[in-house]
């Protein structure tokens, strides 16, 4: 199987680097690339590439607004966004993950690394380096507003809550696993029932889904 790429970043020695390391491998295609946010936006709705690799700072419009406009509640048909970036912190980048990108990495990310992400956003899945996830849900808990329920929670069993709590708190499967004593197999289904269970399809928006919910609390270790 194929992925076909999309890659959006203001920089032309960012967006060659990029090509250069995904276009050795033989399932991944890149279709076009973009150098701002409106024009990722159109080249994107024309190529209905599998992923859009997306910059956050850039002129004529961000990466923040193009991913709501590819990727955000209300679309009909979404296209997977990885967000790649060099500012970890920022608050952009809740705002993007929010907005309806599927993943979300560094810049200085191995080669290796950045194909797998690749690879598993391309695939509908998302994902989120745990350390990042750790500074992520810390920046979270910083700006969060108090909990709203939005409806009533579902019947999770004892298990998956206890596997979201620590999802939500950054930890990795192997965590996890670690801290339940189980295997990361069993986390791995732990965590494919809760997400059905809550709606989200990956672990980004569970995260968000804890926290807006009163699952967890900003602060609370």
């Amino acid at each position: 199987m194929t992925f076909t790429i999309l890659i959006v970043d203001d920089q032309a020695v960012v967006r060659a680097g990029f090509r250069t390391i995904l276009e050795s491998e033989p399932d991944l295609e890149i279709v076009g690339e973009a150098a701002d946010g409106q024009e990722a936006v159109r080249l994107a709705r024309r190529l209905r590439p599998d992923l859009v690799i997306m910059d956050v700072r850039m002129p004529v419009l961000d990466g923040i607004a193009a991913t709501e406009r590819l990727a955000g509640a209300g679309v009909a048909d979404p296209v997977a966004v990885l967000v790649v970036t060099t500012f970890d912190l920022d608050e952009y980048v809740f705002s993007a993950l929010r907005g309806g990108a599927r993943g979300f990495l560094l810049k200085d990310v191995e080669p290796d690394e950045l194909v797998a992400a690749v690879r598993v956003v391309a695939a509908g899945q998302g994902l989120v380096a745990p350390g990042v996830t750790r500074r992520l849900v810390a920046e979270f808990a910083r700006t969060s507003k108090p909990p709203r329920v939005l409806e009533p929670l579902p019947a999770l069993t004892g298990r998956e809550h206890d596997t979201l709590v620590l999802l939500a708190r950054g930890l990795s499967n192997v965590e996890i696993a670690q801290t339940l004593t189980v295997s990361v197999s069993t986390v791995k289904t732990h965590v494919a029932n809760l997400l059905a269970k809550i709606g989200c399809r990956d672990r980004v928006q569970a995260i968000i889904y804890a926290y807006e919910h009163g699952v967890v609390e900003p602060g609370n270790p």
